[in-house]
Protein backbone atom coordinates (compact mmCIF):
# COMPACT_ATOMS: atom_id res chain seq x y z
CA UNK A 1 0.00 0.00 0.00
CA UNK A 2 1.15 3.61 -0.84
CA UNK A 3 2.16 5.96 1.69
CA UNK A 4 0.04 8.74 1.70
CA UNK A 5 -0.39 12.70 2.88
CA UNK A 6 -3.46 12.89 5.38
CA UNK A 7 -4.42 16.48 4.75
CA UNK A 8 -6.99 17.50 7.59
CA UNK A 9 -9.59 20.26 5.82
CA UNK A 10 -10.38 21.31 2.46
CA UNK A 11 -10.37 25.33 3.18
CA UNK A 12 -7.86 27.63 1.20
CA UNK A 13 -4.67 26.38 3.60
CA UNK A 14 -5.86 22.26 3.56
CA UNK A 15 -6.58 22.51 -0.30
CA UNK A 16 -3.43 24.42 -0.95
CA UNK A 17 -1.25 21.90 1.18
CA UNK A 18 -3.08 18.63 -0.70
CA UNK A 19 -2.43 20.39 -4.38
CA UNK A 20 1.47 21.02 -4.09
CA UNK A 21 2.07 17.45 -2.12
CA UNK A 22 0.44 15.88 -5.27
CA UNK A 23 2.20 18.10 -7.37
CA UNK A 24 5.61 16.66 -5.90
CA UNK A 25 4.20 13.49 -6.83
CA UNK A 26 3.04 12.59 -3.65
CA UNK A 27 -0.74 10.38 -3.05
CA UNK A 28 -2.92 12.69 -0.76
CA UNK A 29 -5.72 11.91 1.42
CA UNK A 30 -8.37 15.23 2.00
CA UNK A 31 -10.27 14.78 4.65
CA UNK A 32 -13.28 17.14 4.53
CA UNK A 33 -16.10 17.06 7.26
CA UNK A 34 -18.90 19.38 4.87
CA UNK A 35 -21.39 18.43 3.99
CA UNK A 36 -21.80 16.15 6.47
CA UNK A 37 -21.23 18.72 8.94
CA UNK A 38 -20.96 22.16 8.58
CA UNK A 39 -19.24 25.20 10.91
CA UNK A 40 -21.42 28.05 11.73
CA UNK A 41 -19.87 30.36 9.57
CA UNK A 42 -19.94 27.64 5.98
CA UNK A 43 -22.58 27.00 4.17
CA UNK A 44 -21.74 25.19 0.70
CA UNK A 45 -20.88 21.91 0.10
CA UNK A 46 -17.66 23.33 -1.64
CA UNK A 47 -14.13 23.27 -1.04
CA UNK A 48 -12.11 26.51 0.01
CA UNK A 49 -15.17 28.81 0.80
CA UNK A 50 -14.82 32.21 1.66
CA UNK A 51 -16.65 33.53 4.26
CA UNK A 52 -16.05 36.84 5.57
CA UNK A 53 -15.32 38.46 2.28
CA UNK A 54 -14.71 38.15 -1.51
CA UNK A 55 -11.75 40.49 -1.71
CA UNK A 56 -8.22 38.82 -1.65
CA UNK A 57 -6.65 42.44 -1.02
CA UNK A 58 -4.60 44.80 -2.94
CA UNK A 59 -3.31 43.78 -5.88
CA UNK A 60 0.28 46.21 -5.71
CA UNK A 61 3.01 44.89 -5.37
CA UNK A 62 4.37 47.89 -3.36
CA UNK A 63 1.55 46.33 -0.86
CA UNK A 64 2.79 43.04 0.75
CA UNK A 65 -0.41 41.17 -0.19
CA UNK A 66 0.10 41.88 -3.83
CA UNK A 67 3.91 40.61 -3.12
CA UNK A 68 2.63 37.53 -1.33
CA UNK A 69 0.00 36.81 -3.93
CA UNK A 70 2.87 37.46 -6.95
CA UNK A 71 5.00 34.91 -5.07
CA UNK A 72 2.41 32.23 -4.75
CA UNK A 73 1.69 32.89 -8.00
CA UNK A 74 4.97 32.43 -9.61
CA UNK A 75 5.66 29.33 -7.46
CA UNK A 76 2.21 27.85 -8.96
CA UNK A 77 -0.60 27.94 -6.55
CA UNK A 78 -3.84 26.67 -7.30
CA UNK A 79 -5.40 29.36 -4.99
CA UNK A 80 -4.12 32.28 -7.27
CA UNK A 81 -4.68 30.53 -10.15
CA UNK A 82 -8.28 29.92 -9.35
CA UNK A 83 -8.54 33.96 -7.86
CA UNK A 84 -7.28 35.16 -11.10
CA UNK A 85 -9.90 32.48 -13.04
CA UNK A 86 -12.72 34.47 -11.13
CA UNK A 87 -11.41 37.46 -11.17
CA UNK A 88 -14.56 40.37 -10.32
CA UNK A 89 -13.54 44.12 -10.90
CA UNK A 90 -12.99 45.78 -7.54
CA UNK A 91 -10.57 48.57 -8.07
CA UNK A 92 -7.10 48.10 -7.15
CA UNK A 93 -7.89 44.96 -5.26
CA UNK A 94 -8.28 41.20 -6.15
CA UNK A 95 -11.92 40.28 -5.75
CA UNK A 96 -12.86 36.53 -6.76
CA UNK A 97 -16.66 35.60 -7.75
CA UNK A 98 -17.21 33.65 -4.15
CA UNK A 99 -19.29 30.73 -5.86
CA UNK A 100 -16.81 30.36 -8.78
CA UNK A 101 -13.71 30.40 -7.01
CA UNK A 102 -14.80 27.67 -4.65
CA UNK A 103 -16.26 25.34 -7.58
CA UNK A 104 -12.55 26.05 -9.85
CA UNK A 105 -10.99 24.75 -6.46
CA UNK A 106 -13.16 21.70 -6.15
CA UNK A 107 -13.32 20.84 -9.70
CA UNK A 108 -9.28 20.74 -9.45
CA UNK A 109 -8.95 18.68 -5.82
CA UNK A 110 -11.73 16.47 -7.26
CA UNK A 111 -10.05 15.65 -10.76
CA UNK A 112 -6.55 15.61 -9.27
CA UNK A 113 -5.91 11.64 -9.38
CA UNK A 114 -3.46 11.75 -7.02
CA UNK A 115 -5.89 13.35 -4.23
CA UNK A 116 -8.71 11.29 -2.71
CA UNK A 117 -11.40 13.10 -0.86
CA UNK A 118 -12.79 11.65 2.15
CA UNK A 119 -16.03 12.81 3.80
CA UNK A 120 -16.52 13.54 7.46
CA UNK A 121 -15.45 14.69 10.32
CA UNK A 122 -12.04 13.73 11.79
CA UNK A 123 -11.96 13.87 15.57
CA UNK A 124 -8.43 12.29 16.45
CA UNK A 125 -5.07 13.68 15.38
CA UNK A 126 -3.99 10.24 13.28
CA UNK A 127 -0.87 8.65 15.20
CA UNK A 128 1.34 8.21 12.36
CA UNK A 129 2.03 9.28 8.95
CA UNK A 130 2.85 12.66 7.62
CA UNK A 131 -0.13 14.71 8.27
CA UNK A 132 -1.31 18.23 7.81
CA UNK A 133 -4.20 19.99 9.80
CA UNK A 134 -5.59 22.77 8.23
CA UNK A 135 -9.04 22.69 10.01
CA UNK A 136 -9.26 26.67 9.89
CA UNK A 137 -10.49 28.91 12.40
CA UNK A 138 -13.81 26.93 13.66
CA UNK A 139 -12.46 23.52 13.98
CA UNK A 140 -15.06 21.41 14.98
CA UNK A 141 -15.16 20.81 19.34
CA UNK A 142 -13.73 17.23 18.98
CA UNK A 143 -10.65 18.39 16.74
CA UNK A 144 -9.88 21.04 19.14
CA UNK A 145 -9.78 19.13 22.03
CA UNK A 146 -7.33 16.56 20.59
CA UNK A 147 -4.74 19.41 19.65
CA UNK A 148 -5.03 20.65 22.74
CA UNK A 149 -4.46 17.70 24.08
CA UNK A 150 -1.10 17.26 21.98
CA UNK A 151 0.06 20.57 22.41
CA UNK A 152 -0.99 21.26 25.92
CA UNK A 153 -2.23 24.11 24.95
CA UNK A 154 -4.70 25.76 27.53
CA UNK A 155 -6.93 28.19 24.92
CA UNK A 156 -7.10 28.00 21.43
CA UNK A 157 -10.11 30.31 21.41
CA UNK A 158 -10.46 33.90 20.12
CA UNK A 159 -13.33 36.08 17.55
CA UNK A 160 -14.04 36.87 14.37
CA UNK A 161 -16.87 38.34 12.39
CA UNK A 162 -18.48 38.47 8.85
CA UNK A 163 -20.24 41.33 7.38
CA UNK A 164 -23.40 41.13 5.51
CA UNK A 165 -24.36 41.11 1.71
CA UNK A 166 -27.16 43.05 0.39
CA UNK A 167 -28.81 42.62 -2.80
CA UNK A 168 -27.95 45.16 -5.39
CA UNK A 169 -31.66 45.70 -6.69
CA UNK A 170 -33.14 46.55 -3.50
CA UNK A 171 -30.22 49.76 -2.80
CA UNK A 172 -31.90 53.16 -3.34
CA UNK A 173 -29.61 54.90 -6.22
CA UNK A 174 -30.73 57.83 -5.84
CA UNK A 175 -28.98 57.93 -2.62
CA UNK A 176 -25.89 55.76 -3.51
CA UNK A 177 -23.37 56.46 -6.10
CA UNK A 178 -20.77 54.45 -7.60
CA UNK A 179 -16.83 55.76 -6.84
CA UNK A 180 -13.52 54.21 -5.98
CA UNK A 181 -11.67 56.17 -3.28
CA UNK A 182 -9.62 58.77 -5.34
CA UNK A 183 -10.75 57.60 -8.48
CA UNK A 184 -8.92 54.73 -8.50
CA UNK A 185 -9.90 51.45 -10.54
CA UNK A 186 -13.46 50.82 -11.58
CA UNK A 187 -15.91 53.07 -10.01
CA UNK A 188 -18.80 50.37 -10.99
CA UNK A 189 -16.66 48.15 -7.97
CA UNK A 190 -18.13 49.86 -5.03
CA UNK A 191 -21.72 51.37 -4.02
CA UNK A 192 -21.09 54.89 -1.81
CA UNK A 193 -24.11 55.90 1.03
CA UNK A 194 -23.00 59.23 1.99
CA UNK A 195 -24.26 60.47 5.37
CA UNK A 196 -24.70 64.46 6.73
CA UNK A 197 -23.77 64.67 10.65
CA UNK A 198 -27.62 64.40 11.90
CA UNK A 199 -27.46 61.05 9.69
CA UNK A 200 -24.23 59.81 11.25
CA UNK A 201 -25.09 60.40 14.53
CA UNK A 202 -28.68 59.15 14.44
CA UNK A 203 -27.08 55.83 13.04
CA UNK A 204 -24.06 55.79 15.36
CA UNK A 205 -26.29 56.21 17.90
CA UNK A 206 -28.43 53.14 17.05
CA UNK A 207 -25.38 51.37 16.65
CA UNK A 208 -23.65 51.32 19.85
CA UNK A 209 -27.36 50.54 21.67
CA UNK A 210 -28.40 47.37 19.33
CA UNK A 211 -29.15 44.36 20.72
CA UNK A 212 -26.38 42.12 20.21
CA UNK A 213 -26.62 37.73 19.81
CA UNK A 214 -26.79 35.81 22.50
CA UNK A 215 -23.19 33.61 22.32
CA UNK A 216 -23.37 29.94 22.44
CA UNK A 217 -20.93 28.13 24.67
CA UNK A 218 -17.86 27.96 22.94
CA UNK A 219 -18.02 32.09 21.61
CA UNK A 220 -18.13 32.95 25.68
CA UNK A 221 -14.39 34.41 25.89
CA UNK A 222 -14.79 38.07 25.20
CA UNK A 223 -11.39 38.81 23.01
CA UNK A 224 -11.84 40.32 19.90
CA UNK A 225 -9.10 40.41 17.20
CA UNK A 226 -8.36 43.66 15.91
CA UNK A 227 -8.33 42.56 12.24
CA UNK A 228 -12.16 41.23 11.91
CA UNK A 229 -13.29 43.33 15.25
CA UNK A 230 -17.22 43.99 14.74
CA UNK A 231 -18.72 47.30 13.55
CA UNK A 232 -20.33 47.60 17.27
CA UNK A 233 -17.64 47.51 19.07
CA UNK A 234 -15.44 49.81 17.39
CA UNK A 235 -18.01 52.49 17.65
CA UNK A 236 -17.72 51.90 21.61
CA UNK A 237 -14.35 53.33 21.24
CA UNK A 238 -15.95 56.74 20.73
CA UNK A 239 -18.15 58.89 18.54
CA UNK A 240 -15.44 59.66 15.09
CA UNK A 241 -13.99 56.35 15.25
CA UNK A 242 -16.17 54.72 12.42
CA UNK A 243 -15.40 58.45 10.66
CA UNK A 244 -11.30 57.03 10.44
CA UNK A 245 -12.19 53.40 9.51
CA UNK A 246 -14.83 52.02 7.76
CA UNK A 247 -16.69 55.34 7.37
CA UNK A 248 -14.17 57.26 6.27
CA UNK A 249 -15.67 59.53 3.52
CA UNK A 250 -12.28 61.34 2.05
CA UNK A 251 -11.82 60.59 -1.85
CA UNK A 252 -15.22 59.69 -2.00
CA UNK A 253 -16.85 63.15 -3.35
CA UNK A 254 -20.61 63.15 -3.40
CA UNK A 255 -21.78 63.99 -6.91
CA UNK A 256 -24.59 66.09 -6.03
CA UNK A 257 -22.77 68.42 -3.81
CA UNK A 258 -19.11 68.01 -5.28
CA UNK A 259 -17.63 67.84 -1.45
CA UNK A 260 -16.92 64.52 0.79
CA UNK A 261 -19.73 63.54 3.17
CA UNK A 262 -19.70 63.87 7.04
CA UNK A 263 -19.35 60.03 6.72
CA UNK A 264 -19.85 57.20 3.78
CA UNK A 265 -20.25 53.99 4.07
CA UNK A 266 -19.18 51.53 1.24
CA UNK A 267 -20.64 48.60 -0.34
CA UNK A 268 -18.28 46.39 -2.60
CA UNK A 269 -19.13 44.07 -5.70
CA UNK A 270 -19.54 40.81 -4.61
CA UNK A 271 -19.99 38.52 -7.44
CA UNK A 272 -19.14 39.22 -11.71
CA UNK A 273 -22.77 39.92 -12.17
CA UNK A 274 -23.10 42.52 -9.76
CA UNK A 275 -26.15 41.44 -8.30
CA UNK A 276 -24.60 41.31 -4.49
CA UNK A 277 -22.68 44.02 -2.34
CA UNK A 278 -20.71 43.18 0.97
CA UNK A 279 -21.17 46.57 3.27
CA UNK A 280 -17.23 47.12 3.66
CA UNK A 281 -15.95 46.70 7.40
CA UNK A 282 -19.30 46.03 8.85
CA UNK A 283 -18.59 42.75 10.32
CA UNK A 284 -21.06 42.34 13.25
CA UNK A 285 -22.55 40.47 16.05
CA UNK A 286 -25.83 42.10 16.15
CA UNK A 287 -29.23 40.23 15.96
CA UNK A 288 -30.10 40.05 12.45
CA UNK A 289 -33.32 42.13 13.04
CA UNK A 290 -30.93 44.75 14.56
CA UNK A 291 -28.70 45.12 11.61
CA UNK A 292 -32.09 45.11 9.66
CA UNK A 293 -33.19 48.01 11.47
CA UNK A 294 -29.55 49.85 12.43
CA UNK A 295 -28.11 49.19 8.60
CA UNK A 296 -31.48 50.46 7.53
CA UNK A 297 -30.73 53.64 8.97
CA UNK A 298 -27.27 53.92 6.29
CA UNK A 299 -29.08 56.10 2.87
CA UNK A 300 -29.78 54.37 0.05
CA UNK A 301 -29.96 50.72 2.39
CA UNK A 302 -33.85 51.79 4.06
CA UNK A 303 -35.34 48.87 2.29
CA UNK A 304 -32.23 46.86 1.85
CA UNK A 305 -32.70 43.35 1.11
CA UNK A 306 -30.18 41.13 3.12
CA UNK A 307 -28.95 38.12 1.63
CA UNK A 308 -26.53 37.33 4.42
CA UNK A 309 -26.41 38.96 7.72
CA UNK A 310 -23.35 39.31 9.27
CA UNK A 311 -22.17 36.82 12.05
CA UNK A 312 -19.83 36.35 14.82
CA UNK A 313 -17.82 33.10 15.27
CA UNK A 314 -15.12 31.16 17.60
CA UNK A 315 -11.49 31.35 15.82
CA UNK A 316 -9.08 28.91 16.51
CA UNK A 317 -5.06 29.43 16.83
CA UNK A 318 -2.11 27.52 18.43
CA UNK A 319 0.33 29.35 20.10
CA UNK A 320 2.93 29.34 16.83
CA UNK A 321 6.17 30.15 18.40
CA UNK A 322 6.60 27.72 20.94
CA UNK A 323 5.14 24.73 18.85
CA UNK A 324 6.16 25.38 15.04
CA UNK A 325 9.23 25.54 13.23
CA UNK A 326 9.24 27.54 9.61
CA UNK A 327 8.12 24.73 7.65
CA UNK A 328 5.07 24.67 10.05
CA UNK A 329 5.80 21.88 11.71
CA UNK A 330 5.70 20.23 15.23
CA UNK A 331 8.61 20.93 16.82
CA UNK A 332 8.18 17.64 18.90
CA UNK A 333 6.69 15.82 15.88
CA UNK A 334 8.02 16.60 13.05
CA UNK A 335 5.55 14.44 10.70
CA UNK A 336 2.80 16.79 11.67
CA UNK A 337 2.48 20.13 10.00
CA UNK A 338 -0.33 23.18 10.40
CA UNK A 339 -1.10 24.79 7.75
CA UNK A 340 -4.04 28.16 8.08
CA UNK A 341 -5.87 30.62 10.22
CA UNK A 342 -4.82 28.15 13.12
CA UNK A 343 -0.99 28.75 12.62
CA UNK A 344 -1.76 32.82 13.30
CA UNK A 345 -1.27 33.78 9.60
CA UNK A 346 -4.42 36.22 9.51
CA UNK A 347 -6.04 36.23 6.14
CA UNK A 348 -6.79 34.63 3.17
CA UNK A 349 -4.11 34.50 1.19
CA UNK A 350 -1.82 34.18 4.22
CA UNK A 351 -3.50 31.40 4.86
CA UNK A 352 -3.11 29.71 1.47
CA UNK A 353 0.36 30.41 2.09
CA UNK A 354 1.00 28.63 5.05
CA UNK A 355 -0.90 26.03 3.03
CA UNK A 356 1.27 26.36 0.63
CA UNK A 357 4.46 25.75 2.51
CA UNK A 358 2.88 23.02 4.77
CA UNK A 359 2.05 21.19 1.44
CA UNK A 360 5.96 21.27 0.10
CA UNK A 361 7.28 20.26 3.25
CA UNK A 362 5.16 17.43 4.00
CA UNK A 363 5.68 16.23 0.56
CA UNK A 364 9.65 16.44 1.03
CA UNK A 365 9.48 14.83 4.40
CA UNK A 366 7.12 11.56 3.26
CA UNK A 367 9.57 11.41 -0.09
CA UNK A 368 12.73 11.48 2.41
CA UNK A 369 14.01 14.91 0.68
CA UNK A 370 15.64 17.87 2.41
CA UNK A 371 13.37 20.56 3.78
CA UNK A 372 12.86 23.81 1.89
CA UNK A 373 12.64 27.23 4.09
CA UNK A 374 11.23 29.93 2.28
CA UNK A 375 13.92 32.85 3.64
CA UNK A 376 12.43 35.75 5.65
CA UNK A 377 13.31 37.92 2.31
CA UNK A 378 10.14 36.94 0.91
CA UNK A 379 6.51 37.40 2.02
CA UNK A 380 5.54 33.78 1.89
CA UNK A 381 9.04 33.15 3.92
CA UNK A 382 8.41 36.29 6.53
CA UNK A 383 5.24 35.10 7.19
CA UNK A 384 6.81 31.62 8.07
CA UNK A 385 9.57 32.72 10.43
CA UNK A 386 6.95 35.36 12.30
CA UNK A 387 5.25 32.20 13.19
CA UNK A 388 7.83 30.47 14.20
CA UNK A 389 9.57 33.05 15.94
CA UNK A 390 10.30 31.98 19.62
CA UNK A 391 11.67 36.00 20.13
CA UNK A 392 8.15 36.24 20.40
CA UNK A 393 6.30 36.52 23.71
CA UNK A 394 2.58 37.79 23.46
CA UNK A 395 1.93 36.00 20.25
CA UNK A 396 -1.11 37.26 18.03
CA UNK A 397 -2.22 36.53 14.85
CA UNK A 398 -0.87 38.58 11.67
CA UNK A 399 -1.46 39.36 7.90
CA UNK A 400 1.97 40.05 6.11
CA UNK A 401 3.14 43.05 5.91
CA UNK A 402 6.63 44.69 5.14
CA UNK A 403 7.49 45.37 9.09
CA UNK A 404 7.81 41.59 8.86
CA UNK A 405 9.89 41.21 5.57
CA UNK A 406 13.73 41.31 6.33
CA UNK A 407 15.06 44.56 5.73
CA UNK A 408 17.06 45.80 2.90
CA UNK A 409 21.03 45.42 3.02
CA UNK A 410 21.36 49.17 2.34
CA UNK A 411 19.83 52.75 2.70
CA UNK A 412 16.81 53.04 -0.99
CA UNK A 413 16.78 56.34 -2.02
CA UNK A 414 13.18 57.41 -3.07
CA UNK A 415 10.86 56.96 0.26
CA UNK A 416 8.60 54.14 1.48
CA UNK A 417 7.38 53.63 -2.06
CA UNK A 418 10.67 52.76 -3.70
CA UNK A 419 11.91 50.56 -0.32
CA UNK A 420 8.88 48.62 -1.12
CA UNK A 421 9.64 47.90 -4.48
CA UNK A 422 13.19 46.68 -3.87
CA UNK A 423 11.66 44.78 -1.53
CA UNK A 424 9.10 42.93 -4.16
CA UNK A 425 11.83 42.78 -6.62
CA UNK A 426 14.25 41.32 -4.00
CA UNK A 427 11.93 38.37 -3.17
CA UNK A 428 10.12 37.56 -6.55
CA UNK A 429 14.11 37.17 -6.98
CA UNK A 430 14.29 34.78 -4.67
CA UNK A 431 11.24 33.25 -5.49
CA UNK A 432 12.15 32.62 -9.43
CA UNK A 433 14.73 30.45 -8.02
CA UNK A 434 12.47 28.43 -5.19
CA UNK A 435 10.73 27.25 -8.42
CA UNK A 436 13.59 25.09 -9.37
CA UNK A 437 12.03 22.56 -6.67
CA UNK A 438 9.11 21.65 -9.41
CA UNK A 439 11.46 21.34 -11.98
CA UNK A 440 11.41 17.73 -13.64
CA UNK A 441 8.43 16.84 -11.41
CA UNK A 442 5.42 15.16 -13.26
CA UNK A 443 2.28 17.75 -13.46
CA UNK A 444 -0.59 17.35 -11.47
CA UNK A 445 -3.33 15.40 -13.60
Amino acid sequence: MKKRIKVIGAGLAGCEAAWQAARLGCEVELYEMKPQKYTPAHHSEGFAELVCSNSLRSAALTNAVGLLKEELRVLGSLIMEAADATRVEAGSALAVDRKLFSEYITDKIRSCEKIRVTDGEVTEIPAEGVTVIATGPLTSDALAEKIREKLGAEDLHFFDAAAPIVDAGSINYDKAFFASRYGKGDPSSYLNCPMNKEEYEAFYNALITAETAELKEFDRKPDVFEGCMPVEVMAKRGTDTLRFGPMKPVGLPDPRTGRDAYAAVQLRRENAEGTMYNIVGFQTHLTFGEQKRVFGMIPGLENASFLRYGVMHRNTFIDSPRLLDCHYSLISEPRLFFAGQMTGVEGYIESCSSGFVAGVNAALTLLGRERTDFPDATAIGALAHYVSNTAVTDFQPMNVNFGIIAPPEERVKGGKAAKNQYLADRALGIIKEKTRLFKDQSEVN
